[in-house]
């Protein structure tokens, strides 16, 4: 069963915008395409003042542990332009990236990655542009 997500009105205009831009990506990334598609269309829609600020909304900086390595990353929830992996910055469109979209702090996800099925907890919230009354 899949868990609950939640999404701000702006994230979501946003993200379909993007989508049906046709600039989301090339051929290989239709599949992290439709995985985005399919999180928005279950996602909890919230205003972003009711936004709850352990969710990871976009713009959002989050701690993760890999539960298999026990390995920390840091990552903010970015659009694909403004992605750079080397300073942490993650696309919505990469497979992780997708992934954490609407997940709470202490939520386990697990995602299907090119190298198997990654598990990933959600240690806790660094910044939230909703919390921080953007």
């Amino acid at each position: 069963m899949a868990r609950e997500i939640y999404i701000t009105e702006n994230d979501l205009e946003d993200l379909y915008d993007l989508l049906q831009s046709g600039t989301a990506g090339s051929a290989r990334d239709q599949k992290n395409v439709e995985e985005l598609e399919a999180e928005l269309d279950r996602a909890h829609v919230v205003d972003a003042k009711k936004m709850p600020a352990d969710v990871i909304t976009l713009n959002s900086r989050a701690v993760l542990r890999d539960l298999d390595t026990n390995e920390e990353m840091t990552y903010t929830l970015v659009f694909p332009g403004q992605a750079k992996l080397e300073e942490g910055r993650i696309s919505v469109l990469a497979p992780i990236g997708t992934a954490m979209l609407g997940y709470r702090v202490g939520d386990v996800i697990e995602w299907k990655v090119p190298a198997g099925i990654r598990r990933l907890k959600v240690e806790k919230l660094l910044y939230q542009p909703e919390a921080a009354g953007r």
